[in-house]
């Protein structure tokens, strides 16, 4: 089965759209890449960039200073705005409503991650355990991985019930002048990096 679904990603990103992936690919600049807590956002966003060798920034990273706490909300927006304002980017995460509508409206292409809750919370569970012992490749320096991992369980739902529906229609009104990626499941994920990576390599 998960071959299968593997092999129908790869048909998706692959050989039937490679004209058209191939386009994407070229003319990806600005990339917001978002969806509910834990699911692999960070993970893809930095693959993605390793692969086009667009700039990254993590929405935490830059709402929170290392060992000094959040950062004021106007300085976030302003530094948020200056980021939008660059010529490239790959931009990872939320930040809050206003922002992060501004960050979809700028993007040329938005990689929305719609994963089942259920995925989320074991994705949540090996991040704890993993974090008993060294935090994930990309975790914030001095951010305590076990309150940050809670906080993740008590937020999934909330933003599930009221960010998704509003996500999943963003994702099908842009479909028409941006570049959308709606990735459903972790082969999908798989998928479309090994799709455009392959892409970039042949172009």
């Amino acid at each position: 089965m998960g071959t299968e679904r593997t092999r129908c990603c790869l048909s998706r990103y692959g050989a039937p759209w490679s004209d058209e992936l191939g386009w994407h690919v070229l003319a990806m600049r600005k990339v917001a890449v978002f969806g509910n807590a834990g699911g692999g956002k960070s993970t893809l966003a930095r693959r993605l960039a390793e692969v086009t060798r667009l700039s990254l920034y993590t929405v935490d990273k830059i709402k929170w200073r290392a060992g000094s706490g959040a950062v004021p909300h106007e300085e976030y927006l302003k530094i948020h705005t200056d980021l939008l304002n660059r010529d490239q980017w790959i931009i990872d995460g939320y930040g809050c409503v206003a922002s992060a509508w501004e960050r979809f409206s700028a993007a040329d292409t938005l990689v929305y991650i719609d994963l089942p809750l259920l995925t989320h919370c074991g994705w949540f569970t090996k991040r704890l355990v993993r974090g008993l012992f060294r935090n994930p490749e990309g975790w914030p320096e001095n951010s305590p991985i076990w309150s940050s991992t809670l906080s993740s369980y008590r937020v999934l739902w909330p933003c599930h019930r009221r960010l998704t529906p509003r996500y999943r229609q963003l994702v099908a009104d842009a479909s028409s002048s941006k570049r959308v990626h709606h990735l459903k499941s972790p082969a999908e994920m798989k998928a479309f990096l090994q799709a455009v990576k392959h892409k970039h390599q042949s172009i």
